[in-house]
């Protein structure tokens, strides 16, 4: 037990390098300066342009730029941004709050959704539950988080008025960009739960169980329901690193100010230093999320806790 999740971390730290030395490439290889950018027009000689750049490190080899970066990183300092010399770390944990709490009420929309007409669907297979519950599932896998999310503000804040077009305060400006992003990931638990309640309710151990007597219920939801668990867990932790990416699109649409929203506008100025600090906070949450779902199996399958 001890030695996998020892293996788990290890992986989990390489995947955490990983991913901010290929953003870390992705950004030097794009075109456009950050240099004239930051000067915008003001004195871009070429003397001041190589002055700024020296300052920056911007005219060391690129090894040497990602060395002095990362070994900043472990040291806890994320950097300033480029534009307005704000520190990155502050910057980050101000939005994150607002992010987090986007994407954890967007999974809860997901597993509650998709769980429930999984379950369902399964149950009354080819019934008009079953064919509602499909469509749901496909839908959701189908539109684009953000066509979704402009489709929920045109009926529900424009033509009902019922929730706010864009914003970040209050529970109601969290309804409709959580749903936008929950049908996402609900689409796909789904279709996963009902095949997976397929298959186990055609296992030789689901006669047996109705042979001795159980009420269809306790079947179902007692044991079918818990050995359709595993794939969904996995299966949310997936989905949220998709949430978390979907973040970008979906606080610009509804504007609300997190992380996304952050990250989509140093994209746009070239602010290497946030845009470095906020890939790396999200990789972090994104492997810690997926590492306590690996650690999760064991409490809902006790053939998996046995076999450790």
């Amino acid at each position: 037990m001890t030695g996998n999740i020892a293996t788990r971390l290890l992986t989990s730290i390489m995947v955490i390098i990983g991913s901010s030395m290929l953003v870390f490439v992705i950004m030097y290889i794009l075109p456009g300066d950050p240099v004239l950018q930051m000067l915008d027009g003001n004195s871009t000689t070429p003397e001041a342009v190589a002055a700024l750049r020296a300052e920056l490190g911007l005219d060391k080899p690129f090894y040497m730029q990602f060395y002095e970066y990362f070994i900043s990183l472990l040291q806890g300092d994320f950097g300033q941004s480029r534009i307005n010399n704000d520190l990155v770390l502050p910057k980050i944990l101000e939005h994150v709050p607002a992010t987090l709490t986007l994407t954890l009420v967007s999974v809860l929309f997901s597993v509650v959704i998709g769980i429930t007409l999984g379950v369902l669907s399964a149950i009354h297979r080819n019934g008009i539950i079953d064919i509602i519950a499909r469509f749901v599932g496909l839908f959701g896998i189908s539109m684009p988080s953000f066509w979704t999310g402009i489709l929920l503000l045109m009926v529900f804040s424009i033509q009902l008025n019922w929730f706010p077009a864009m914003g970040s305060d209050g529970w109601k400006t969290l309804v409709l960009p959580a749903l936008a992003l929950g049908l996402v990931g609900s689409g796909f638990i789904v279709r996963l739960v009902r095949n997976t309640m397929l298959e186990v309710l055609g296992e030789p151990f689901i006669l047996t169980l109705r042979s001795k007597g159980l009420t269809e219920r306790a079947v179902m939801y007692r044991h079918a329901l818990r050995n359709s668990l595993i794939p969904a867990l996995t299966m949310v932790g997936v989905t949220i690193g998709e949430l978390l990416s979907g973040t970008v699109v979906i606080e610009t649409v509804f504007s609300r100010q997190g992380i996304g929203r952050v990250l989509a506008d140093a994209i746009m100025s070239k602010d290497m230093p946030v845009v470095q600090g906020v890939v790396f906070f999200t990789a972090i949450i994104y492997v810690a999320v997926n590492l306590l779902v690996d650690l999760s199996y064991k409490f809902v399958d006790p053939r998996i806790r046995r076999s450790h």
